[in-house]
């Protein structure tokens, strides 16, 4: 009797890591016969989601460079193999690693769709241009397609508590750019782009969308005019334009004049990675900074 309980059991639990999974991505739906095991995760926020319910991608586009992964999401996945850039991945290498699922970007890979999936099904999402929301929603498709639903919406649920909880010890009303800057421009994150959602998120007056632009580049002059009360400033060079704008005369009447009300941020943080785990991290650094200011 306990024999045939036990074999009824292993039967069901099989039949369920083998049932059909059918998921909504930017390529309509996309239909898994069982749960895939081997996957490649083309943009770092799929690393993110799969780090957070506990799935080692097999390969990961890394740019070449596996610390652009940042650090809390590689120490929750097995080593990879770099399957190139995101920008362009390496199909000899993917194919190689004889993957059972191939997470992939809506706007780098869109192209690449078809021969992408001679090599495995492709779930193809919106990672580079999606918002706070896009992002969460994201992870929890990723979630349901590896059959782990109920560990995904967990995930996302706390993400949801811990902003709430910072964002109640925020003075409500304040405005705040977000930005990266190079040596020769700067580009704002609007609310619409997921490191200025984050920032949003937690109360703050965002810029909008331009020209259906989630993020955009600005000068000096339009800097001015919105004098922000916080900027969050990513440097992707030492000499970056925004420190040759606070040489500048006229930044010295700027709310941000005050040091501690212009915070530098991580690039790969901010501007490369999104995520959930990328998210608490951020928002933690927003808390810090506004508790550090008030002192």
């Amino acid at each position: 009797m306990h024999r045939r309980l036990f074999l009824a059991a292993v039967a069901a639990f099989s039949f369920a890591a083998q049932a059909a999974v059918t998921v909504k991505d930017e390529h309509g739906e996309l239909t898994l016969e069982k749960t895939p095991t081997r996957v490649v995760a083309l943009e770092f926020s799929f690393v993110d989601a799969l780090a957070n319910v506990g799935v080692s991608p097999v390969g990961v586009a890394d740019d070449n460079k596996a610390d652009r992964i940042i650090a809390p999401v590689r120490e929750l996945i097995q080593p990879w193999t770099s399957v190139g850039t995101r920008a362009q991945p390496n199909m000899e290498t993917i194919a190689s690693l004889k993957p059972d699922l191939i997470i992939a970007d809506k706007d780098r890979h869109a192209a690449a769709y078809d021969e992408l999936s001679k090599i495995a099904p492709v779930l193809l999402l919106n990672s580079r241009y999606g918002s706070f929301d896009d992002i969460l929603a994201q992870a929890q498709v990723i979630g349901d397609a590896l059959g782990k639903h109920d560990e995904m919406k967990a995930k996302v649920d706390a993400l949801n508590k811990e902003f709430a909880d910072i964002k109640a010890h925020i003075p409500a009303g304040q405005s705040a750019i977000v930005g990266a800057s190079r040596e020769n421009t700067f580009d704002v994150f609007s609310k619409d782009y997921f490191a200025g959602g984050v920032v949003a998120r937690l109360g703050f007056k965002l810029p909008e969308p331009l020209d259906g632009k989630a993020f955009y580049e600005i000068g000096l002059e339009q800097f001015l005019a919105q004098d922000p009360d916080w900027l969050f400033v990513a440097h992707y060079r030492e000499e970056s334009v925004v420190r040759k704008w606070e040489k500048e005369s006229l930044w010295s009447a700027l709310k941000v004049a005050n040091a501690t009300h212009n915070v530098s941020i991580d690039p790969d943080l901010w501007a490369r990675s999104r995520g959930l785990i990328a998210a608490k991290l951020m928002a933690e650094q927003v808390r810090d900074a506004v508790a550090k200011a008030a002192k």
